[in-house]
């Protein structure tokens, strides 16, 4: 393999979202999502799903890719 000096899978400890940006996505649309009353569940999916299309995250994924476990 070419790079296996240089690359390296880590796996995420279990418990620990600040290691996982996918996380933070998530955390931001339960607060921004789930400040509004939805009269049908339909009316919830619909939002969740025109949030998730539309919404840029700007996640610096550097941050969560060189952060280290201590």
């Amino acid at each position: 393999m070419e790079n296996e000096d240089t690359i390296r899978i880590e796996y995420f400890p279990v418990g620990s979202p600040e290691f996982n940006a996918v996380e933070e996505c998530w955390r931001q649309g339960k607060y921004n999502i789930l400040s509004c009353y939805y009269n049908t569940f339909d009316s919830l999916k619909e939002a969740i799903s025109s949030y998730y299309r539309t919404r840029k995250f700007n996640l610096n994924i550097v941050h969560y890719l060189t952060r280290t476990i201590e």
